[in-house]
């Protein structure tokens, strides 16, 4: 495998990313991943010492000085380090094709938001590309300032121009000499670093070195201000991670190259740090940014030449890191054009250069070379890798919370540092530019809606987010559980389990259950499956699940599930045993037969008894195939001598209410007394235990009902409440003893909900 494999097949374009790249001809490549560790390393270690350490470290050290510069360093290692180990872990877990950072994010967080990310990344990696290149002119600064030209054109005469030389150098060559330089150049930076440290300007024998001086007044502003010039200098870390789709073992040279990178980095910025701070004043460090080469040895020519080989190193790494990042998008079609993904993902030789995506990343860059300057550049640079690390980090924290199998990385990281490394992100972004932080996370959102718009078959979440919510709801059904006292029942919500073979005849059963559970209260739906346990009847029910979820719509929170059992009664059996899915014990059992089929109440009433010895509430629901009118409210019939029936129904009632095909609905309440009964009295304490509860019903909708001993409660439900949206009315258990046609006989009004309650619900 050490060769390209060629194959030959007429008609074939381009497949989408796998083992094959294959180009609109006849030739069919696969690629050879022939780099290791070394390129890791060396692309990190040109890119965190590059135009920041020489620029930049001298005016943060005479703003914050020895101590203040040190934090910056530690801080800025504080997101960096636990990035860089979340990406050596994720790359020990999988294996990483193409792309870098963005393969990884994407293939955990699911492609929608992986593009997301990974376009913000892109544009971090080509204006990182326009940095280095206007940082490189800064070594020239000494023989520009004789042309007597302004500013901006003093850096855009070589800024310019050395753009393009490089966008041309990277087309015409490709990766491998591009690799080879940058050995040159980290050979160059070395002599030139030695040569700074071997430097002697005299300044601490004759002055008392202060290294907790700070000169600046406002020590906060100016420390998170120079934190966001500084940390540009830090993401050279990860610069290699982008190399991944070139490298033989990804997983063992992104750890050493970036973990040696990051370690080795640290200790260099302290030195450097410390050398700046007693080798020249406060004022002369701020007011001089080539400080470095008066303090090195033959500074004059060692450092410009050392400034002017990190840059361009940097440079030339991110400019061929950010084209393999948009290649690596394209190939995932996920930029919005379907054209511009086939141009972008095609790669031209036997190496597969991304030329188009260079061309792109080169014209990007040349925009920012014309128009930003290295102090601007370097604060947009920071907040677009705060939100790549952040990401990184967080995707690594929410693999080890969710604790999933499947997650068996090589090299392990700690959660803890993943989750500093994810909070001190965000919170770094505010910190340093609140405005246009939140600018960046609207731009984010914005561009993760037009993405999931023009990929909507795509998943927005992968599974990584459903592990993290399995072990959370893990964890705390065990603790509910274990820290569980007698249920209160003056705490009482609804916690509702349904049963019914007729789910794909009559919806109006889980309706029900999706306005109970809507906002207060929890509703679990159980289609039955009346058939023995058997491979085909599981099959069976694994097709019929889909459609069941499919059933509930947007605005149903009501969990879906099946059952196969042999008949209704051994169904119940089980289903009053059922664990509640929310944690809590189902409290309430859900029936409902067909009122135009009087035959199918017979097996609610047989196995009404059996949810009774759960201690179950239980409600029947009576239906037919009329729509629900809701226009009309809810009508609850309760007796003043069945305080427990009647304020489970109105709390019941209450809870309804709040689901949005409710709205702005009303509840009335017909309250049934005995003729000789006084009642304005039993009005009067309706109404205050209405009011106590705080329900939204008006004592105007309270309407005392008298009945005679001998008169049917049916024929008074039945015109009263002939235009109700819902009916409910209570039942007692020594009723269905005695009258078997209980639910029956009330077919001129709309749907009815009989409750029956196991205990007192008080309405507090």
């Amino acid at each position: 495998m050490g060769k390209w494999l060629l194959l030959h097949q007429p008609f074939i374009k381009y497949l989408r990313r796998g083992k094959i790249q294959v180009f609109m001809s006849s030739q069919v490549s696969v690629k050879i991943k022939s780099f290791g560790t070394a390129p890791v390393f060396f692309t990190a270690l040109t890119t965190l010492f590059g135009a920041i350490l020489f620029l930049r470290f001298g005016y943060a050290v005479g703003m914050l000085g020895f101590m203040g510069t040190l934090g910056v360093i530690l801080l800025g290692h504080l997101i960096t380090v636990p990035a860089a180990l979340a990406i050596s872990e994720l790359a020990s877990n999988q294996r990483v094709e193409g792309g870098g950072e963005y393969f990884i994010i994407s293939r955990s967080f699911g492609l929608n938001i992986g593009a997301t990310i990974g376009l913000a990344l892109y544009l971090a990696q080509a204006i990182s590309v326009a940095f280095y290149v206007i940082a490189f002119t800064e070594a020239f600064s000494p023989v520009l300032n004789t042309l007597n030209l302004s500013p901006e054109w003093t850096r855009r005469v070589v800024s310019m121009p050395v753009m393009l030389l490089l966008t041309w150098f990277i087309l015409k060559k490709g990766m491998a000499p591009g690799i080879k330089l940058l050995y040159v150049v980290a050979a160059i930076l070395g002599v030139s670093l030695v040569m700074f440290f071997l430097g002697n300007t005299g300044y601490s024998e004759s002055n008392p070195v202060a290294l907790f001086s700070v000169k600046t007044g406002n020590l906060k502003e100016s420390f998170f201000t120079v934190f966001a010039i500084l940390f540009p200098a830090f993401t050279g870390i990860t610069a290699g991670v982008g190399l991944s789709g070139d490298l033989k073992n990804p997983g063992k040279s992104i750890l050493m190259g970036t973990t040696l990178a990051a370690l080795f980095g640290i200790l260099v910025f302290s030195l450097v740090t410390y050398k700046l701070a007693v080798s020249a004043s406060p004022d002369d460090l701020v007011n001089d940014q080539l400080m470095m080469s008066k303090i090195a040895k033959a500074g004059s020519f060692m450092v410009p030449i050392g400034l002017a080989a990190a840059t361009l190193s940097s440079a030339i790494g991110f400019m061929l890191v950010a084209p393999r990042t948009l290649q690596a998008l394209a190939l995932d079609d996920s930029l919005p054009i379907k054209k511009l993904n086939r141009r972008m993902a095609k790669g031209i030789g036997k190496t597969l250069e991304p030329k188009a995506a260079t061309r792109i990343t080169g014209i990007l860059a040349l925009l920012f070379v014309y128009k930003g300057g290295v102090d601007f550049v370097a604060q947009v640079l920071s907040m677009l890798f705060m939100v790549t690390y952040g990401s990184i980090c967080l995707i690594s924290f929410l693999y080890h919370f969710s604790a999933d199998p499947s997650y068996r990385p090589v090299f392990q990281t700690r959660w803890p540092l993943s989750l500093a490394g994810f909070l001190g992100s965000v919170w770094l972004m505010f910190a340093m530019q609140p405005f246009y932080a939140l600018l960046a996370v609207i731009a984010l959102v914005l561009l993760y809606i037009i993405t999931s718009y023009f990929h909507r078959a795509r998943g927005g979440m992968s599974a990584i987010f459903q592990g993290a919510v399995f072990q959370l709801s893990r964890n705390l059904q065990v603790y509910m559980q274990r820290k569980r006292k007698v249920q209160d029942s003056d705490r009482w919500r609804p916690s509702v389990v349904c049963v019914s073979t007729r789910t794909f005849e009559n919806k109006k059963a889980l309706q029900l259950l999706g306005w109970i559970s809507m906002r207060y209260g929890f509703g679990t739906y159980i289609h039955l499956v009346e058939k023995k346990y058997t491979a085909e009847s599981n099959d069976e029910t694994e097709s019929i699940l889909p459609r069941l979820i499919e059933l509930t719509g947007e605005d149903n929170n009501t969990y879906m599930d099946t059952l196969i059992s042999p008949s209704f009664t051994s169904a119940v059996a089980q289903i009053v045993q059922f664990p509640g899915v929310s944690g809590m014990p189902n409290n309430l059992i859900l029936f409902e037969f067909d009122k135009t089929r009087p035959e199918t109440v017979l097996p609610v009433i047989e196995n009404i008894p059996m949810a009774k010895a759960a201690r179950l509430d239980v409600a029947v629901l009576a239906t037919d195939m009329k729509p629900t009118r809701h226009k009309k409210g809810i009508h609850v019939w309760i007796r003043s001598i069945d305080s427990e029936n009647s304020n489970l129904m109105i709390l019941l009632s209450y809870i309804i209410l709040g689901h949005p095909h409710w709205h702005k609905h009303k509840i009335r309440i017909f309250c049934l007394t005995p003729k000789d009964s006084n009642e304005e009295e039993n009005k009067q304490k309706l109404s205050e235990l209405i009011l106590s509860g705080r329900l939204p019903i008006s004592p105007k909708s309270i309407e005392m009902v008298p009945v005679e001993e001998n008169q049917s409660i049916k024929r008074l439900v039945g015109t009263k409440s002939s235009e109700a949206g819902l009916t409910m009315v209570g039942f007692f258990d020594e009723h269905l003893n005695f009258d078997r046609n209980l639910f029956l006989d009330y077919n001129d009004i709309g749907d009815v909900l009989f409750v029956n309650a196991s205990k007192f619900r008080a309405i507090r």
